[in-house]
């Protein structure tokens, strides 16, 4: 199965770049995010309410939507802030730092003992960041304004692509919604996803890539 791959190529302050990340990685997450199943039987279940708030930006006058998960919050600000810190602290002197940030979706299938179930991605975001520095406060205020107008042209497009007709994973039956799902949250259920990085700003190592490289090796011992 081929993930379906959506990629985004942005110019921001080093400041902007948590805030930048945030908005769209959110924007997304909450269209891939249900409120917590309640089973009543193995194929029968009710779905709760997803709750959301507004997240007013500090360093960019943008406002976007996040599901109101204190967990979720806190695990996507800490993967996005390690990705900042690192390309913020690229040398700068030859070339402008850049690097790459993805979310993906996956789900698992199960594989025969001893191994794993094999993660198999179905949707990468990849958002491509190169730091700029503006020489005067004019060029500050546009630049701010560029990255302003894009953000709002990319969560615009992130929400039709999304409500196109193309694959999500099948409902899973209750004993099965671990492999689709990340039932750890208590106040919502996220498509079952991770966030890598790469400062190279070639797209990042995938879950399944990295799983079926653990097999290769593990069958060649």
């Amino acid at each position: 199965m081929n993930a379906r791959t959506i990629t985004f190529e942005l110019s921001m302050e080093g400041r902007q770049v948590d805030e930048v990340v945030a908005s769209i990685f959110h924007t997304v997450l909450f269209h891939r995010s249900s409120g917590k199943f309640t089973y009543n039987s193995e194929e029968s279940y009710s779905i709760r309410t997803v709750s959301y708030v507004d997240v007013d930006c500090d360093f960019i006058d943008f406002t976007y939507v996040c599901c109101e998960s204190d967990l979720l919050g806190r695990n996507v600000k800490r993967e996005i802030s390690e990705f900042s810190d690192l390309l913020r602290a690229v040398d700068a002197t030859s070339s402008p730092p850049r690097g790459s940030i993805s979310l993906e979706f996956f789900q698992k299938r199960r594989n025969r003992w001893p191994f794993q179930p094999e993660c198999v991605p179905w949707e990468v975001w990849t958002v491509f960041c190169e730091l700029t520095e503006s020489r005067s406060e004019h060029e500050m205020h546009s630049k701010h304004e560029s990255v302003v107008e894009m953000l709002q042209d990319k969560i615009v497009f992130i929400t039709e692509i999304i409500n196109r007709h193309e694959y999500v994973p099948k409902m899973p039956s209750r004993s099965d919604a671990d492999l689709i799902f990340d039932t750890s949250y208590s106040d919502i259920q996220p498509y079952l996803f991770k966030i890598h990085y790469n400062l190279s700003g070639t797209p990042p190592v995938s879950v399944g890539n990295t799983v079926r490289k653990l097999i290769r090796d593990t069958l060649s011992l």
